[in-house]
Formats: structure tokens, sequence, C-alpha cells
């Protein structure tokens, strides 16, 4: 890149070869990539939203309207597309839901403001008016919220099927939920006087066959492994759990030593002395009273000869964050050292089998009293439909330990939305100014939920706003939302669709600091060699190439 004027050297300031876009033509290019994203993920919102099916470089299909698996799977390369990425993130890993709400949000957001650029309004003043539109949206949302306790079975059970009805699991959606109420309200623990419940806990295990409506919750754990010998019981009730971080073999020496071994009997002398030292182990393991073995780390064959006998039950090689949960289950401690063993750090289960499942076989550890982790063990009848029900059950946990940690909920259906575009409206008179601009295409933005769920349900977006707008201007109407199998406008809480006020909470937030950040870059540049942009997709204005361009989205076809 060079400057310089007519007559004169240019003088060279960045690499050759540097590519540069500035000012407006920089803001249409990033706003533009921003709005393809978004319009990709639309048309998966809602209970009736469509699928995507997305192949990867490898060839693995995944079938899904999940937003953050869409985003995940999309080979995005412009930058500024990838801010929408990064949201989609946020949003999944902070409430576990509301992610394909919260990129399209972030789209309409840049979609407005790009009209209000083209109105010579400076970016800096419609940040602003976003910023201000965004706190009073928060605050709307606040006041809209019902309260709700973790002993609200009704409510909580309304929230999980809200979730799961808009992915591809709907035939199953009640019994999903009710698992995902039962498990979450199992870990559900109270900390300084708060409720705080820790999904990682809820193990979610994937085998294939049966069916979705077999998919059960295990109140205890269920280990991926099958018992150390054929000769072991393979049930034990009762189960008294031995929890071992440690060898239940013959310590190596840490430093090279050699024995010498002249006779016969010298050699039985040494190998009886490691059969002891075996049989010292498992003494130890039933002076305790254990009469399961979970371990860790291995266990030798001659010890695993030594539990066969004595009628205990073994596995080994189990992974660390297993031996955390089963600890949590049953009640037990993990302990490092077969010595330090009592009766008192024993773990207890009402039953240890090993079961069957197709080829595979697995360890139930059931009935744990009280267990602060669970396991939940998805049937299905293909992959695709398993893997579906796992992120649906994700979204599902996720949104009844929003509901049980903060106790409140709002209506879904587009109603808080319709009710806080309608509540900006008159805030953006008091705003005045420019600001009142923006604080008005925000508001316009948010609608865009509503009407992006009419569109889906294969309803006259005009209408249904009209009649969703008109609904809400009376303060009594403010859970009047879209019922888009009827096309009616309805109070959503009465058709028990209700939602976490901590998505709606993170969706704003989200959406609006993606969108500000985008609206604040006025000049791209990109440096040569350094991750060359691909061109414009087919279908954009004229000016809209160079470095605004959107990579080649994971086998998507061109715009």
């Amino acid at each position: 890149m060079s400057v310089g004027s007519s007559g004169t050297v240019p003088v060279l300031v960045l690499k050759e070869g540097t590519g540069r876009t500035t000012g407006r033509e920089a803001q249409r290019n990033n706003i533009m990539a921003a709005k393809i994203v978004a319009e990709t993920v639309k048309t998966t919102l809602g209970p009736r939203g469509m699928d995507k099916m997305l192949v990867s470089s490898i060839g693995d299909v995944a079938i899904t309207n999940d937003g953050a698996t869409i985003m995940k799977e999309l080979d995005v390369q412009h930058p500024a597309a990838k801010m929408l990425v990064e949201v989609a993130k946020a949003q999944d890993n902070e409430v576990g839901d509301g992610t394909t709400t919260a990129v399209v949000l972030a789209g309409e957001l840049l979609a407005k403001a790009e009209s209000l650029l083209e109105r010579n309004i400076h970016p800096t003043v419609i940040i602003d008016g976003y910023k201000k539109a965004s706190e009073k949206a928060q605050d709307v949302l606040d006041s809209l919220a019902i309260p709700v306790t973790m002993n609200d079975d009704r409510r909580l059970m309304e929230v999980a099927i809200t979730s799961m009805g808009s992915k591809g699991i709907t035939v199953a959606k009640e019994h999903f939920a009710k698992l995902a109420v039962e498990a979450v309200r199992q870990v559900a623990e109270e900390k300084d006087g708060k409720i705080k419940a820790d999904i990682d806990l809820i193990k979610v295990l994937k085998k294939h066959g049966k069916s979705l409506e077999e998919t059960e919750l295990v109140k205890g754990m269920v280990i991926d492994k099958e018992i150390a010998s054929p000769q072991m019981p393979k049930i034990i009730d009762g189960a008294k759990i031995a929890l071992l971080n440690a060898k239940l073999e013959i310590k190596k020496t840490e430093f090279d030593a050699k024995i010498n071994i002249e006779s016969p009997e010298q050699m039985k002398l040494f190998l009886d002395e490691e059969e002891r030292m075996l049989r010292e182990m498992v003494d130890k393991i039933i002076e305790v009273g254990a009469n399961v073995v979970l371990c860790e780390k291995g266990i030798d064959d001659v010890a695993v000869h030594f539990l066969a006998k004595r009628g205990i039950m073994a596995v080994k090689s189990l992974s660390s964050s297993d031996m955390e949960k089963l600890a949590r289950a049953t009640g037990g401690k993990v302990m490092a050292s077969i010595k330090d063993l009592t009766a008192d750090v024993l773990g207890k289960a009402k039953r240890v089998e090993e079961v069957k499942i197709g080829d595979d076989k697995l360890v139930y550890v059931r009935e744990c009293k009280n267990p602060k982790a669970v396991t939940v063990v998805i049937r299905g009848g293909t992959d695709h439909v398993i893997d579906e029900a796992e992120r649906s059950l994700h979204d599902g946990l996720s949104v009844v330990r929003n509901a049980i940690e903060d106790g409140k909920i709002v209506a879904g259906g587009g109603a808080p939305e319709a009710e806080v575009a309608a509540q900006l409206r008159d805030y953006a008179v008091m705003v005045g100014g420019r600001e009142q601009l923006a604080v008005e295409a925000f508001a316009d933005a948010v609608e865009a939920i509503p009407l992006t769920l009419a569109e889906n349900s294969g309803l006259d977006p005009i209408d249904i706003m009209v009649a969703l707008r008109s609904k809400h201007e009376k303060a009594e109407n403010k859970h009047q939302g879209i019922e888009v199998f009827s096309g009616e406008i309805k109070d959503m809480l009465e058709l028990k669709v209700v939602e976490p006020l901590r998505v709606k909470l993170q969706v704003v937030k989200s959406a609006t600091e993606a969108a500000n950040m985008i609206l604040k870059i006025d000049d791209l540049i990109a440096s040569k060699g350094g991750g060359k942009m691909p061109p414009m997709p087919q279908g954009m204005p004229p000016g809209a190439g160079g470095m605004g361009g959107m990579g080649g989205m994971g086998g998507m076809p061109p715009y």
C-alpha cells in the first residue's frame, strides 16, 4: 500500500499486496456478512422451523435445527461473520438455549443500523442508542418475569417442553422434559441461600437401539465398561462400593533394579511374595466390607482372580470424571491408597449390575441414596435421532437449571419481544435526538423474532404483526404471543409456552454487544498472505466485494 500525490514518489506504508477497505464500504461489507449468517439460521427458529443438513469435510452428516450446532459446523471465513458464531457459542455456554434467537437478533440489529448509516447517522450515535435500548429492554423483560420455585413441577415441565418443542424430538418431548426436570432437581444444591444446579453432574450416555420413549434416568451412574472378569457376580444388591484411585498391582521401583534369581525355589518365593502382597490388598478391601470395587487405574490379573473368588465385583480403568461423579452419586470418597480404605469412605447403592445393550456391556450403579450425580441413557432408532435427542436434552437441562437458579420465567411465542418493542417505542420519544432513531430501530429489530416465528409457520407475517401490536397496546395483554399452529394471538401462559428469563436477557446482551462491535469497525486491513479473504457470495450488491467477502461456509451453496 502506498500514498503520494502526482509527481511524487509513492511512500510505502503497508506491505505490498495488503488489502484495505475503509469507511462506509467496510461497514457495509461487515454488515452484509453478518446478515448472511443470520439468514442461514433464521428458518430454524420456532417449533415449526426447518432443519439443516450439515456435511463435514470428511463426510459426516448432522441433521439439526439447533443454532449452536449449525454455527459450530459452518466453516465461516469472514471475520465479522465469525463474531456471530462467537455470539452463538457464548449464548450456548452461558444459558444453553436461545442461540438462534441471539444470532437472528444480532443480524436484524445490523440490518436496521445499515439503513440509519445510509441516512448519515454516525455509528457512535447508533451504538449509544442501542446501549440505552438494550438496558431498557432488560428492565422490561425483568418486569415481565413470573416467579417459579424448584418444587413447581408444572411450570418446570412447561419450560422444558417449550425448549424441546422446536427440536427434532417432538414425539417424545414430554418424556424428555420429565427426565430433564427430575435430573436437574436431583443435582441441585443450596449454597449461601441460593440454589445451584451443575448440569455437568448429569452424565448423558447414548446407546443405539429401542426408541426415544425408552430413554431412562438412572439415579446413580452408568459406566461404559464391563466387569473385570466373567467369574465375578453380575448383580450385587446392597452394594458397598470402594472407589480407588490406586493400582491393585505390585508397584514397580522408581529406579532400575536387578534381582538375581539363581534357583527355582527363589523364583517360587519371589512369585509367592507378589501373590501375598496382592492377597493382602484384597483382604483389606474385604475387611472394610466392600463388595464392589471401582478403580481408576489397572487391576492385576491375580488380584482380579482373588476378588472373583470372594464374590466381589470389580471394574477397572474408569475415567477421572466418572470417578468424581460416582463419589457424588454414591456418597463415597475416592481413595488414593488401599491402606487408607475404611468402612465410612465406602459409597452405597441399592444395586450394581452389568447390563448388555446391543453388543456393549454397561455397569449400572442404581438407586443411590440422594445422589448428587445422575445419568440419562438416551435410546433411539438411528444415530442421527440419538444425536439430535442429546442436543435437545442439553437445551432442556439448561433451561430447567436457569429457571430453578433464577426463579424467574417469561412467556414465549414472541410475547416478551412484542412487549419490549412496544415499550421501547414509548421510551424512544423520551430519549429524543438522533438516538431516538436508534432506539426505534432496536424495537423494530426485536420484533423480527415474532415476525420470523410467523414466517416459519407459514403464516402471513404482516397480519400477525398488526394483530400482535394491537394486543400489546393494552397493559393486560403483555403475555399475548403467536400460537404458531392456529395462527392466532393468544395468552402464552395459558398455552403453557414459557421460557427462562435468563435466556431472554442473555439474547439481548450478546446480540447488542456483537452488533455494536461490528458497527464500530470502519477499517479492514488484511496482511498479504494473512488469510486471504474469499470473494463475496453471488448476488451481493456492487462494491461489497474485496475485503468484506464471506467465506465458503462448510459445504453450503453460494448465496
